[in-house]
């Protein structure tokens, strides 16, 4: 079993709804989901083009999926969880925007927000203790060829080569894809969410997800509102 901490708005938020149905599947009941009918795409198009994050869910990664280490058990990681969500504020993210990163698309803040980035930090180095070394195999998987130096740094020392200073928030909505694919994808892909990113986002819990067994699809295991109780927002 393998674990993640991840941000992700509630169930029934309307961003989370929308990008369920997009990626075909809601990381909250596991369930598929009715693919949108959009202009220009065909749904066998959406579902080759989203494979590779509708196992993962809607989400973006704080702390990359990782074993426990020895004499961690999943109890001890709840209770170290909810504890420091609680000594963290919620906080609204800039609006976000369709953006694309290498050859993928997601979701990304308009501008930088230096509250995720350090969120994303500290819960990389907080939740270091409970992450089991990654195996030669894993390594290999990441392949660490194509890594810049501080990514490769990155890699070894966090289990994630895409962090600290090389992380950018994101909110995965396609795996990798031809360029001859792209543009059409972007504009189809700003016509469905748009609608759904006219005000801010709000960074209010954190997301526990789990992967039963290898190449299982991930699913929210419990959400940790953030923030002491008397000031918590509830949505």
């Amino acid at each position: 079993m393998r674990y993640a901490i991840y941000f992700t708005p509630p169930a029934h938020d309307p961003l989370t709804l929308a990008a369920s149905q997009w990626l075909g599947r809601s990381a909250f009941s596991g369930e598929a989901t009715d693919m949108p009918a959009v202009r220009g795409i065909g749904l066998h198009d959406i579902a080759y083009n989203t494979a590779i994050p509708r196992r993962s869910g809607f989400h973006a990664t704080l702390k990359a999926p990782f074993r426990l280490a020895s004499g961690i058990t999943e109890s001890m990681l709840l209770r170290h969880l909810m504890r420091f969500a609680g000594a963290h504020d919620p906080f609204e993210l800039p609006l976000l925007e369709v953006g694309r990163l290498g050859n993928y698309y997601g979701l990304m803040a308009m501008r930088p927000c230096e509250q995720m980035r350090h969120l994303a930090c500290s819960v990389v180095q907080e939740f270091d203790v409970f992450r089991a070394p990654l195996s030669d195999d894993e390594l290999e998987r990441c392949d660490p060829g194509d890594l810049s130096a501080p990514q490769f740094a990155n890699l070894y020392r966090w289990g994630n080569a895409y962090v600290m200073d090389e992380y950018r928030f994101h909110m995965t909505l396609t795996g990798p894809m031809a360029q001859k694919d792209m543009p059409r994808f972007e504009l189809a892909l700003r016509d469905y969410f748009d609608p759904y990113l006219t005000k801010p986002v709000e960074v209010a819990n954190l997301a526990l997800f789990v992967e039963d067994e290898p190449g299982a699809p991930f699913l929210v295991h419990s959400l940790h509102p953030m923030g002491r109780v008397a000031a918590r927002k509830i949505a």
